[in-house]
């Protein structure tokens, strides 16, 4: 990440040091040894460099889109040096992470990446399109959360096999089976709109910004024809009056909707599972496992 250009440097150096879980990298390397009996390369260990410096790009841009100001608990790039320079930052990292690829060939694992930030924006741009209207059934929100959170997890699972088994049944299988713990890593982050009692107060926060979640998209299709009618009002012209927002999170869950939400993330990580069974026993399979159930019941 290093550069000539000393801002530059000040700026990677202070993303550096506030990594977060560093959860996809730990993907990449889980697969490879496991699809491989450890025998990981250094395709696998560009391939994992690769996934964090996009991953990172698209977190400094998702803060100037958001407008938000913190970051894993510290000031994101924009509160600090606005958004003009994040915007750059970001496509520095992302122009690093694609030469890292090129530079050395691997063009497969590239292909990989790609996809994921094309299925990124477009997710994105998906979630916005849809917020405007709220008319947002239950498959086009699964077809959002794939796209803007599902892809990136599953890139790391097939980058992680493709990177020590090239062109193997691994890749597709690896994807599909990252595919599925990102949609029950979203689905858990959806409910903790709604509280939690380790993180303490329910935050709203998806609902002020209007975005159609799993929980609400359930009780909305149930209710009745008047609830539907205060609900959607409520979202679209009382979002940001405090109380109003309580109550409609107070009817969310008294109507059903945590519980279908946490019914349908279960069901995901079940399939993850059953992939994840049709490999042999290894230490690696085990971490996988405890990866799939800490993405259920993480409390941050």
């Amino acid at each position: 990440m290093s550069s000539k250009v000393a801002l530059l440097n000040r700026i990677t150096t202070y993303i550096v040091n506030r990594k977060g879980k560093q959860m996809r990298p730990m993907f990449v390397f889980l697969v490879a040894k496991m699809v491989s009996n450890d025998e990981v390369n250094e395709r696998t260990y560009r391939g994992a460099s690769v996934i964090e410096l996009i991953h990172t790009a698209t977190l400094v841009h998702d803060d100037v889109v958001d407008d938000s100001n913190r970051r894993r608990g510290f000031f994101s790039v924009n509160a600090l040096w606005k958004n003009k320079i994040a915007v750059l930052i970001g496509d520095f990292l992302l122009s690093k992470g694609l030469l890292l690829s090129i530079d050395n060939n691997d063009f497969d694992l590239l292909k990989i990446i790609s996809i994921a930030v094309r299925e990124m924006s477009e997710g994105e741009l998906l979630q916005i399109e849809k917020a405007r209207k709220l008319d947002i059934t239950e498959d086009i929100y699964y077809e959002i959360i794939r796209q803007k959170t599902a892809t990136l997890i599953a890139a790391c699972c097939s980058l992680g096999a493709a990177s020590v088994k090239p062109e193997s049944t691994h890749v597709e299988t690896m994807r599909k089976f990252g595919e599925l713990i990102g949609m029950a890593f979203q689905i858990k982050d959806d409910l903790f709109d709604y509280g939690d009692t380790k993180i303490g107060k329910p935050t709203g926060i998806d609902i002020k910004e209007q975005k159609m979640t799993l929980p609400l998209i359930y009780v909305l299709n149930q209710a009745s024809k008047e609830d539907k009618k205060w609900l959607i009002n409520s979202i679209k012209n009382h979002n940001k009056d405090t109380k109003r927002v309580k109550e409609v999170i107070a009817f969310v869950k008294n109507n059903g909707g945590l519980d279908y939400a946490v019914e349908k993330m279960k069901q995901f990580q079940s399939e993850a599972l059953q992939i994840l069974n049709t490999y042999p026993s290894s230490k690696y399979k085990d971490s996988l496992e405890l990866m799939v159930n800490y993405v259920i019941d993480r409390k941050k």
